[in-house]
């Protein structure tokens, strides 16, 4: 081999190296996880409120239906230990009975509340936890929906995703327009 020739092609062969080098060092394992929890098979809001009762910081859910008295009993006890509690849900579910109930009862504990006041729901299901956890899924925090529907909730476990839910939670939280304290 001429050596011209020889010197591109080690100098291909370290440029290709390089590349690859920089291209895997770039490339961070992920410690993200999803669990993924099947109503009513695996009473998904038992074990919800497991997490609720972990929170150290915040829990702010984003919810359409919110009935149960065990989710109503774990963010009260979230509040009382210090825990920013907030709860996103749509007027429209106001007219139910048993959703007012567990409102006045979060509401009565301090938990501050908004409805929407736009026409269309507020339909999200979703909960964010201490920049740590994160739901969604078809599951609204009711009775029905942890022991008879046929319901999913994804569990995620990833800082940035979780981040990324936390603002879309506060960019709504904020929004005087489509949202308003429930009094």
């Amino acid at each position: 081999m001429p050596p011209q020739l020889h010197k591109t092609v080690r100098a291909g062969l370290f440029c290709t190296l390089l590349l690859v080098a920089s291209v895997g060092a770039s490339v961070t394992p992920s410690t993200a996880s999803v669990e993924v929890w099947y109503g009513p098979d695996d009473r998904p809001l038992e074990q919800l409120v497991q997490t609720y009762d972990r929170a150290k910081r915040y829990i702010f859910v984003a919810v359409y239906g919110l009935t149960s008295p065990l989710t109503v009993k774990a963010l009260v006890g979230a509040r009382k230990r210090g825990v920013d509690v907030r709860v996103l849900t749509d007027r429209q579910r106001l007219n139910d009975p048993k959703q007012k109930t567990a409102l006045s009862a979060l509401r009565e504990a301090g938990i501050p509340i908004k409805i929407n006041r736009h026409d269309a729901l507020m339909h999200l299901k979703q909960v964010v936890i201490d920049d740590e956890v994160n739901t969604n899924g078809s599951m609204n925090q009711t009775t029905s929906g942890n022991r008879y529907n046929d319901e999913r909730l994804d569990v995620i476990r990833d800082h940035a995703t979780t981040v990324k839910a936390r603002e879309k939670f506060l960019s709504l939280w904020k929004d005087q327009e489509r949202f308003q304290d429930w009094k």
